[in-house]
């Protein structure tokens, strides 16, 4: 089920500074990010074993998640703050702010077949 965790960070005159390695609950293959978006939807799938940690560097973004038990939005809006996506969790990100960065931390690498488009079938 999709979480978010809270980065370590560490706060001084100098200005703050987030620990991401040890936080992250699976290791990292892959690393992108996602920024200069539009007002497109993002996303609109869940993988097969990828999971992933999503972080919104700078702005703010919204992350739409199903994972065919419960549905939930997240607003990622500070850089200490992570979603971590597990490979059942649907998800599409939106509401990108004009400055929003988001780097998304995958445990595998690309491969166009761990990709699962379907969305879950509403429950009632």
């Amino acid at each position: 089920m999709a979480h978010l965790l809270d980065l370590t960070t560490f706060t001084d005159k100098r200005g703050n500074l987030t620990v991401i390695e040890e936080n992250i609950p699976f290791e990292i293959k892959r690393i992108f990010y996602i920024y200069g978006v539009n007002d497109e939807v993002r996303g609109g799938h869940r993988h097969y074993t990828t999971f992933q940690a999503a972080i919104c560097l700078q702005g703010s973004c919204t992350i739409y998640n199903n994972n065919s038990i419960k549905e939930d939005v997240f607003t990622l809006d500070t850089p200490s703050k992570c979603l971590i996506l597990n490979p059942e969790d649907w998800h599409q990100m939106y509401d990108f702010s004009p400055d929003a960065i988001l780097m998304v931390l995958a445990s595998t690498l690309f491969d166009a077949r761990d990709y699962i488009y379907q969305k879950y079938e509403q429950s009632h």
